[in-house]
């Protein structure tokens, strides 16, 4: 298949059912992670010009950056630390409305106000989170929860 999207124009739901196969048929057969976590940065921005998506990766005792989309992001992030590495740390799926109301945020941007971050798991283990981040508050919900975690599934 062509590196090329097919974007929709409907609902988010919507944007996400055309998106996951065609994000499927991208990474199918590629069996480089860090290529694969580029092509999914690149078509959730695309598909729905996030502010900010990307990846960290565990390191250690840390998350470290990974390939994203975007501004230029912190490097590094200690676990419990900020929205990722508390989502890393708890193993959970962790939706922040107004990202200046989340205790111990870390901003990276000023321009972020919304974020979802979603634990990353391969072979059963914790290998990073996808972060989320928009400009806009209230951007992210259970939707988006639930056909991320979906996209992330196929990295398994």
């Amino acid at each position: 298949m062509a590196e090329e999207l097919v974007l929709s124009t409907g609902s988010k739901k919507e944007k996400y059912l055309e998106l996951i196969p065609q994000i499927k048929a991208i990474i199918e057969g590629e069996k480089n992670l860090i290529a694969n976590l580029a092509n999914i940065a690149a078509a959730l921005k695309q598909q729905f010009d996030f502010f900010w998506v990307g990846f960290y990766l565990v390191d250690q005792t840390e998350l470290v950056l990974g390939p994203f989309q975007g501004p230029i992001a912190c490097t590094r992030i200690k676990k419990g630390k900020g929205v990722c590495g508390s989502s890393w740390e708890k193993e959970e799926i962790i939706i922040v409305p107004d990202v200046d109301a989340f205790p111990g945020h870390i901003a990276c941007s000023s321009l972020s106000k919304s974020e979802i971050v979603l634990p990353l798991y391969q072979s059963n283990a914790l290998i990073g989170v996808l972060d989320v981040d928009s400009d806009q508050y209230n951007s992210f919900d259970e939707t988006d929860a639930l056909y991320l975690s979906e996209i992330l599934s196929l990295l398994h």
